[in-house]
């Protein structure tokens, strides 16, 4: 459901959810207050929060001058995400130097990045990097199988081969599109357009997913994610409405089917990114939705991908 100004009404309706005949979901949120958590990782480089989802985690670093981040025999596509700070990133014998207010992709195989001033570091991997996976703070929140979301399945490799790909998020509004949307063969991560000051409480967009997470970072600001779980034929999946208040830096992971909306709630400018893994196929099929589609294609069966 949103509002007619909002580019996603004009996303082709969702089949219907009858949840009746599902039972049995596991569908908690899982919040991460990164500003009043405990770091998981607190050494030279800095201070890193991890959390994970389903199929994707997050590590969070507000790190020192010249910290680094290596990555040995990565298994999968990572990517970089840079919101003021710059970085020095290498990979297999390159190495490129992305300025801040950047979303960079980094190739499986050895890697490492270095923040020569400090700053925000944001990193987003599958959770086929079964390290980091174990090292989140909310790891063992999954070790019940959400078997309602479809296993992980990469998307094709990038056309023109492995390489570093780094992309300014200095982009223009455009009508008709929604937010600053990148995706790789992993992630799909949108970058979306900050409020200043409060959402208009008139133009709201609740909606669902039927089988895949969303995780929501907050960079700045304050927000309140309503969630409104569907009633099955078991009452044990019934749970109350919830208002959740998170301030900046946080991380909310939200459940399939869970019908939701956010409102940025903060005087100030208020910065959402939206994560999702593997990349969704309702936003690539968009015309100019996602701004880096000439280097990753779609898988060429329809059915693969989140929708």
């Amino acid at each position: 459901m949103y509002d007619k100004s909002d580019p996603r009404a004009s996303l082709a309706p969702a089949g219907a959810n009858d949840m009746t005949g599902q039972t049995g979901l596991v569908t908690e949120q899982q919040e991460g207050r990164f500003y009043t958590a405990v770091p998981q990782l607190e050494d030279g480089t800095g201070k890193t929060w991890l959390m994970r989802g389903q199929n994707f985690l997050i590590s969070f670093s507000q790190t020192v001058s010249g910290a680094v981040f290596e990555r040995s025999g990565q298994v999968d596509e990572y990517a970089v995400l840079l919101p003021k700070a710059g970085a020095v990133i290498e990979w297999e014998g390159t190495r490129e130097t992305v300025p801040g207010y950047s979303i960079a992709f980094v190739p499986p195989g050895d890697s490492r990045v270095e923040m020569p001033g400090g700053g925000e570091l944001v990193r987003l991997f599958s959770t086929q990097s079964t390290d980091l996976a174990e090292a989140c703070s909310n790891a063992r929140s999954y070790d019940t199988p959400r078997t309602h979301i479809p296993a992980f399945q990469p998307w094709p490799e990038p056309k023109d081969g492995w390489k570093i790909r780094s992309y300014s998020l200095n982009v223009p509004k455009e009508d008709g599109r929604f937010g600053r949307i990148f995706r790789c063969t992993t992630l799909m991560i949108n970058v979306l357009d900050p409020f200043d000051g409060p959402r208009d409480a008139a133009k709201m967009s609740p909606h669902h997913h039927d089988d895949f997470e969303q995780g929501s970072l907050a960079l700045s600001g304050e927000f309140t994610h309503y969630l409104r779980w569907p009633w099955t034929t078991d009452m044990a999946d019934w749970r109350d409405d919830e208002a959740i208040e998170m301030a900046s830096p946080s991380m909310l992971i939200i459940p399939p089917p869970v019908i939701h909306t956010t409102r940025a709630s903060g005087a100030g400018r208020n910065q959402l990114v939206d994560v999702f893994s593997p990349p969704r196929k309702d936003f690539s099929q968009k015309a100019r939705w996602v701004l880096n589609a000439e280097d990753y294609p779609m898988p060429e069966d329809p059915a693969e991908g989140p929708v």
